[in-house]
């Protein structure tokens, strides 16, 4: 029994002298980790500054030509020859298409030989009539004949000229729907023709924006084809009616399209600049958490400002001064505040915050959801959040 009592006296004290050695061991490991503190969560930031921000009204708009016609034959026939290629540029008045029209000349000749022959008689009759050989009556039958004559002429030249069809204006000419030997009824459509440049584009805008829109106001063109390239222009007609049932006004503007880029039947995303320009805080949309409360930021301030409450400095506690000078905070570090802001219009990737921020103020743009307040930060900007005015998408 002695021995019994002996074996486990051993072993309780084995227990005992091991299970001190492991908490001792992991008392030094949680003071060693207390001695280390928060570690730094690392983030992008940004010092707030003022810039020029224009209020803009954005729209999508439809483009139209300046002049644009599909052509087609006024008159029934064959087609006799083609006058033009698919896609090239014409002047007004060039010969673009020739219909069959043989007999209509051949008839257009035989007028005209009756025409002359009605012309002569009545010079006749002048004559005559000067030596009273005939009556007044007939001279006035011989003047109509002749007039007759001269009109049965140009009606028929008339025919002959729908024959040939012509550019009614110069622009750029389509794919063509016809060929030679082709029969074509009157109607056909043959090809397009359309003005280019410039171009213009219609859209709608709500009522409310008639006070803030004229005739001559810039415009800014944007579309989803080309979409790193402005196209320019201004506003050239503002319709002087509403639509009843949507309550919004037709504005026409006329946009430059130099080469040719845009097309009849595209639309386009357009800003209007109104007003004049505005000073905002900028910032990046990543560095405003919109939440149900109120939008917020987080600053990146020192120790000794991240407890101010206006103008409250943080209190130092006992355990403050009792911390050897290693452990320290630094000046030099930096900690998460986060603050209340007031924001304003949007533009692209930036956000105006109208209250909240002073200039100078250091803003953590991205990395937010990894710190709240009084975490100390490392700020490393390798890679910044987006913050253009007005984006474009990009392949890349």
């Amino acid at each position: 029994m002695k021995r019994w009592l002996i074996m486990i006296g051993v072993v309780v004290a084995m227990v005992a002298v091991i299970g001190g050695i492991w908490g001792y061991n992991v008392s030094r490991k949680i003071a060693a980790y207390k001695a280390m503190g928060t570690p730094q969560q690392t983030v992008t930031a940004m010092r707030a500054q003022t810039d020029d921000w224009h209020q803009l009204v954005t729209a999508v708009g439809s483009l139209h030509a300046v002049r644009g016609a599909d052509l087609s034959n006024e008159v029934a026939g064959v087609v006799d020859a083609i006058h033009f290629e698919s896609g090239v540029d014409v002047k007004e008045g060039t010969l673009l298409v020739e219909l069959r029209a043989a007999d209509d000349i051949g008839k257009l000749e035989s007028l005209r030989a009756n025409a002359d022959l009605a012309h002569l008689n009545y010079q006749r009759a002048v004559a005559q009539f000067e030596a009273q050989a005939i009556s007044k009556a007939e001279l006035d039958t011989q003047q109509a004949n002749a007039k007759s004559a001269k009109a049965q002429v140009a009606e028929q030249q008339a025919i002959v000229d729908k024959k040939r069809i012509r550019a009614p204006f110069s622009g750029h000419i389509g794919i063509r729907n016809a060929d030679p030997g082709q029969y074509l009824a009157a109607g056909s459509k043959l090809v397009t023709l359309q003005t280019l440049d410039p171009i213009h584009v219609d859209f709608y805008l709500p009522q409310q924006q008639l006070a803030t829109l004229r005739t001559g106001q810039s415009v800014t063109a944007v579309s989803d084809t080309f979409p790193t390239q402005n196209f320019t222009g201004r506003i050239t007609a503002i319709d002087p009616k509403v639509d009843a049932d949507t309550r919004n006004v037709q504005v026409r503007a006329t946009l430059q399209n130099p080469k040719h880029q845009l097309l009849p039947g595209m639309y386009i995303n357009l800003k209007i600049e109104i007003g004049k320009p505005e000073k905002f805080i900028t910032l990046p949309i990543t560095a405003v958490t919109y939440n149900p409360y109120g939008a917020t930021v987080y600053l990146a301030t020192t120790k000794d400002r991240l407890g101010e409450v206006d103008g409250a400095k943080p209190a130092t506690t006992k355990a403050d001064e009792k911390k050897p000078d290693a452990a320290k905070t630094d000046a030099n570090e930096l900690f998460a505040k986060q603050i209340f802001v007031t924001t304003g219009p949007t533009r692209g990737d930036q956000v105006a915050i109208v209250k909240g921020i002073e200039v100078g103020d250091q803003v953590i743009t991205s990395g937010q959801l990894k710190i709240k307040n009084g975490s100390p930060l490392n700020i490393n900007n390798a890679i910044l959040p987006a913050n253009d005015p007005d984006p474009h998408p990009s392949e890349e």
